[in-house]
């Protein structure tokens, strides 16, 4: 019964996606030909076609739609698999789709004769559509689900640790569907003893005997590595009955900073650590970064002018301070900033952090050091590209040598340009404060970096002020 929903729900999704397609493509043909808005902005030059032309075009559009949709898995069982991927995969379907049609289009010319308008107005009509259709589907199924209806009953062979969280994602999700039966743990598991309050219903080996009692759906596989003998055995049993087999790695554990299961040409490979920074996102964060940080200076400059004359004229010594940091990939540069301390601070004390009511402040830089002020010249730094606006905060590497075997994953954090704010600056995790926090709050922001979260937290570091009670 389940598998006739499946198809009946997969089935919905193709008809509903080639008729959004057919809609989009039509609705170009009039905006490209009828819209004031398109035809005063683009002249049309060779008279209007007929609407029949691109009707029967459609012969040709819904093929290729469907065939890459396909291709791109758009049309498989999605439960557990993330919004975003389905959004990237149509994202990249319906752009090829587009592409190969005017590929086509310019091959037989004589033949079709579209309009290269009406091929930019339908990529983002098409995309619109069937987004909004199928996250109206998608939230329509969702709330059946969390209400009983169309769930997939799973068997979980494991019953440590891995398992465990593997019950915790499952009743964290109760729209994804998934109802539990029962656990499998290694021999003398106790039968009844309870996981995640979902009880265990015996050991490894049984498997065979509960699915053959039929019923169930899905077995789930989180069997540690210790035991790969073990768990080889029970793959083996499961693949003789017609159930979906899932199986999470061991490897999950040591999985970290947007790591994850990627295609190597046909061979499945665990990514155990990856940078979000590649590709157009490293091209996105750093014009955003040029671009505000030279705006900022241009207003900041009368400011930064009467700061540094402020320096000059309270305490002797250099305007600016230039201080060694750690930042991306562990490499080491100079931060610059305007200078709150005796030139001789660290004489006496070495390398040490700032305190309250900390004796080596001048007066006006503990003014300075209130409002954060005295972070103004790092701009600089991120205009030569060694720091970015958001991002880390760099840290001394004579403190990172102790704190790297103090914290575990504190590496980590270097994986992502150093910021002059960061999430966990906004967050109040600023000035002495828990380190522990401040690591958290920097892998949670590399883990789920996007260029509008770093736009929240700029937006954040002026909404809740420059001043901080931390900064001393």
């Amino acid at each position: 019964m389940l598998k006739k929903y499946s198809h009946l729900f997969l089935s919905l999704l193709v008809v509903s996606d080639l008729v959004i397609i057919a809609g989009a493509w039509l609705l170009s043909f009039w905006l490209r030909f009828f819209s004031p808005l398109v035809t005063d902005a683009i002249p049309i030059r060779y008279g209007v076609p007929e609407l029949e032309r691109y009707t029967k075009l459609l012969v040709l559009v819904l093929p290729i739609f469907y065939a890459l949709f396909r291709s791109h898995g758009l049309y498989q069982p999605q439960r557990i698999a993330r919004r975003s991927r389905e959004l990237m995969n149509l994202i990249r379907a319906s752009s090829l789709a587009v592409g190969s049609l005017i590929v086509v289009d310019s091959m037989f010319r004589e033949f079709f004769q579209a309009s290269r308008v009406v091929f930019a107005i339908f990529l983002p009509l098409e995309l619109v559509g069937v987004v909004a259709v199928r996250s109206v589907i998608r939230g329509l199924l969702r709330q059946l689900r969390k209400r009983g209806q169309n769930l997939r009953h799973v068997v979980i062979v494991g019953a440590g640790s891995l398992g465990g969280e593997v019950v915790d994602r499952i009743l964290r999700h109760p729209e994804m569907g998934l109802h539990v039966v029962g656990i499998l743990g290694k021999d003398g598991s106790k039968v009844g003893t309870l996981v995640r309050g979902i009880p265990i219903t015996g050991v490894y080996e049984d498997v065979t005997r509960i699915l053959q009692g039929g019923g169930i759906d899905q077995v789930i596989v989180a069997i540690p590595m210790e035991s790969h003998d073990r768990f080889v055995r029970v793959l083996e049993a499961v693949g003789a009955f017609m159930v979906d087999i899932k199986v999470v790695p061991d490897l999950y554990r040591f999985i970290s900073l947007r790591g994850g299961i990627e295609d190597f040409d046909g061979i499945p490979v665990v990514n155990i650590l990856e940078t979000p920074l590649y590709g157009w996102n490293r091209l996105l964060k750093r014009a955003c970064d040029v671009v505000v940080s030279a705006i900022v200076l241009v207003f900041a400059a009368p400011l930064m002018l009467l700061i540094g004359l402020a320096i000059r004229v309270s305490s002797p010594g250099p305007i600016f301070y230039r201080q060694e940091r750690m930042g991306l990939d562990g490499q080491t540069f100079r931060m610059y900033k305007f200078r709150t301390m005796r030139v001789d601070a660290e004489a006496e004390t070495g390398p040490v952090w700032a305190a309250e009511e900390d004796p080596r402040r001048t007066s006006f830089g503990g003014w300075l050091r209130r409002w954060s002020l005295d972070e103004l010249p790092q701009l600089f730094n991120v205009l030569r590209g060694q720091m970015s606006l958001v991002g880390p905060r760099p840290e001394r590497p004579v403190f990172i040598h102790s704190f790297k075997d103090q914290i575990p994953k504190y590496m980590l954090r270097h994986r992502m340009q150093a910021g002059v704010t960061g999430w966990a600056q906004v967050n109040g995790w600023r000035g002495n404060t828990s380190l522990e926090q401040r690591i958290a709050c920097d892998l949670y922001y590399i883990e789920n970096w996007s260029l509008s979260f770093d736009l929240r937290i700029l937006g954040l570091t002026f909404i809740k002020g420059l001043r901080h009670k931390n900064a001393y």
